[in-house]
């Protein structure tokens, strides 16, 4: 961190310079990420006490909610602080905390996305073996993968940043700390360096990506033997699942798999997959669920009924 000279924070443009746009979307952002917390957690919730879901399933899909929280987490809090603030403001050292855990959760959600695909996989292709191959000690060991794999990701892309010399200017427009605008701060040749970190994100939510619709289209092709009722339940999980991957990696894509450049719509790309996502994703996986809809009436009739003793 020595090599950072006199630069000590940096300085967010933020979404608008409107001070009536700032307000508006003070109020919607809150709500957003207050149902983000509630929506995602009420997932977690139901899950951990409904003995319906106990499936593999829904244990990754717990996990999926929890990670959603802590990811949405990592930026929206302080969007929403600084949308009231005069100054915008982070320091050297919290711009790379929120870099690391910004990466760290999102490199997480793509393994367990991965993951989850191949639950569905085992699931549809080979249901007689299911039981067997995914197990909790599998279910136990694929979503610890998940969490290094997320970390691994997370330290080689704050490594590549971490010791870059910043001397001035410091103002970044943009919302939150991330990579590429970091990036263009820094008073030194960060072609190699942006060329790394194209490979290492933009790589990765490709690979992801490719993989997810593979296993889809051979989970498709598999459908074509089975029942018609038999389909439209696959299809209706798979159908979430894939509604749901396409929300993330899309503006990953845009943003990460490309030369280390900003554009001026980055930041609603940036929006998208880290508010609106994470606010979809117990709406998506709880409205095409019948059984999770049907856990959630058991648990607030229970709740209710706790509440009158």
């Amino acid at each position: 961190m020595a090599n950072m000279h006199n630069v000590t924070e940096f300085i967010f443009l933020g979404l608008s310079p409107n001070e009536d746009v700032q307000i508006v979307c003070f109020v919607i952002f809150l709500l957003l990420y207050t149902t983000i917390v509630l929506g995602n957690l009420l997932m977690v919730v139901t899950v951990a006490v409904s003995r319906s879901l106990g499936s593999p399933m829904y244990f990754f899909l717990s996990y999926l909610s929890f990670v959603e929280i802590c990811y949405s987490s990592t930026t929206a809090p302080k969007l929403i602080l600084d949308l009231l603030a005069e100054k915008k403001s982070i320091s050297v050292w919290g711009c790379m905390t929120q870099l690391f855990f910004m990466h760290f959760f999102g490199g997480t959600e793509i393994f367990l996305l991965t993951v989850m695909a191949y639950d569905r996989y085992v699931a549809i292709c080979k249901p007689l073996h299911y039981t067997s191959i995914m197990n909790q000690q599998v279910c136990a060991v694929l979503v610890g993968t998940a969490w290094v794999g997320g970390f691994v990701h997370s330290f080689a892309q704050i490594l590549l940043i971490f010791r870059l010399p910043f001397c001035g200017p410091n103002v970044i427009d943009h919302y939150f700390c991330d990579l590429l605008p970091v990036l263009k701060l820094a008073c030194s040749d960060t072609f190699l360096i942006g060329l790394l970190i194209v490979i290492n994100g933009g790589t990765l939510s490709v690979i992801s990506f490719v993989i997810l619709l593979a296993s889809y289209v051979v989970i498709l092709f598999h459908l074509r033997t089975q029942s018609s009722e038999g389909r439209r339940k696959a299809l209706s999980t798979c159908g979430s699942h894939v509604t749901v991957v396409v929300l993330f990696f899309g503006p990953c894509v845009f943003i990460y798999l490309r030369p280390s450049a900003t554009l001026p719509v980055d930041k609603m790309v940036a929006v998208f997959y880290t508010v609106i996502t994470p606010f979809l994703n117990p709406v998506i996986y709880s409205l095409r669920n019948a059984e999770v809809k049907k856990s959630m009436k058991s648990l607030w009739i229970r709740t209710m009924k706790a509440d009158e003793k």
